[in-house]
């Protein structure tokens, strides 16, 4: 009996400790502009499970237009506030990669960790999500044991390895190294706002699988113009400063709302502006990209 106690009473205090490490492990999402042709981001991906075996792994994307921190900032931006609070983030969109731009982990008030280079990426999240904090990677502590002479995949060696230790609970926040005073680098861009009955915003990304252009002008921006299901806007599209498209679009519910290859503006999944054309390809039928240097006009046709 006194054998049988000892036994129970060791498996309680390992399934305590198994609860705990259970606890404390954080749901890891990557995301970067490498694709799946190679193996790349698997590697990151054997990287973090070398870290821990039970550390779930999930992917934002990997199809990023290559080099474009803005597109990056905006998935993370599209993305991160439908995960929990605790979630890490690692984004490796890194032209500069082996130069001098930070190596940071930051820490938003909503509690999300987002590591990577501190070049332009935590742009949207900060503001929308908050800076609690924001820590440089001591790359002499926390760097994947091996490759130090190796300058150009960070993504394996330095930022998949601390981010999966910071979603396992192996390293705190604190511990990733010391606490920067500045702000994260951020990215310039045009703010939705109104001004003389025109919503004016910018094109942050494509809805790239059916050609939907999105904007940034939110629900509450839009709201300023009292909008009502069936009115037209006039709706203008320039690439710095010039003009691309200039057009009356009715602004209705959903796609079916209007025939097949007319034009329509609607509320997004994320309750901003965007424009489509139903069964058809905005986009490309406009010549409409997206990124900083897109600039959209939205007034109500009197």
């Amino acid at each position: 009996m006194k054998y049988v106690k000892t036994i129970l009473m060791l498996v309680a205090v390992w399934a305590a400790g198994l609860t705990t490490v259970r606890a404390e492990t954080r749901a890891l999402v990557l995301q970067t502009d490498f694709g799946t042709k190679d193996g790349a981001v698997a590697a990151m991906r054997g990287v973090a499970f070398g870290v821990s075996a039970r550390l779930p792994i999930f992917d934002l994307s990997h199809e990023n237009t290559p080099y474009d921190i803005w597109e990056a900032a905006y998935r993370l931006n599209q993305t991160a506030a439908f995960w929990p609070g605790g979630t890490v983030f690692v984004s490796v969109v890194d032209p500069g990669v082996g130069t001098e731009r930070k190596s940071v982990v930051l820490k938003t008030k909503s509690g999300h960790f987002f590591v990577g280079p501190d070049n332009g990426s935590w742009t949207l999240v900060a503001e929308s999500l908050g800076v609690e904090a924001v820590r440089q990677i001591d790359e002499t502590r926390h760097r994947r044991a091996g490759p130090e002479r190796s300058y150009t995949f960070h993504g394996r060696d330095i930022y998949a390895f601390v981010g999966a230790r910071l979603a396992a609970g192996v390293v705190t926040f604190e511990e990733i190294g010391p606490e920067l005073e500045a702000a994260v680098v951020t990215l310039p861009y045009e703010k939705a706002r109104v001004e003389g009955g025109v919503a004016i915003g910018t094109i942050p990304a494509l809805d790239f699988q059916y050609g939907n252009v999105w904007t940034n002008i939110d629900e509450g921006t839009f709201a300023k113009l009292s909008p009502k299901f069936g009115d037209v806007f006039t709706v203008t599209i320039a690439k710095d400063g010039k003009r691309v498209f200039s057009g009356e679009v009715p602004y209705v519910k959903t796609f079916g709302d209007v025939a097949e290859e007319k034009p329509l503006v609607y509320l997004n999944s994320l309750l901003n502006v965007a424009f489509a054309l139903n069964m058809g390809d905005f986009a490309k039928t406009h010549g409409v990209a997206s990124g900083a240097a897109w600039s959209v006009k939205i007034k109500k046709k009197n």
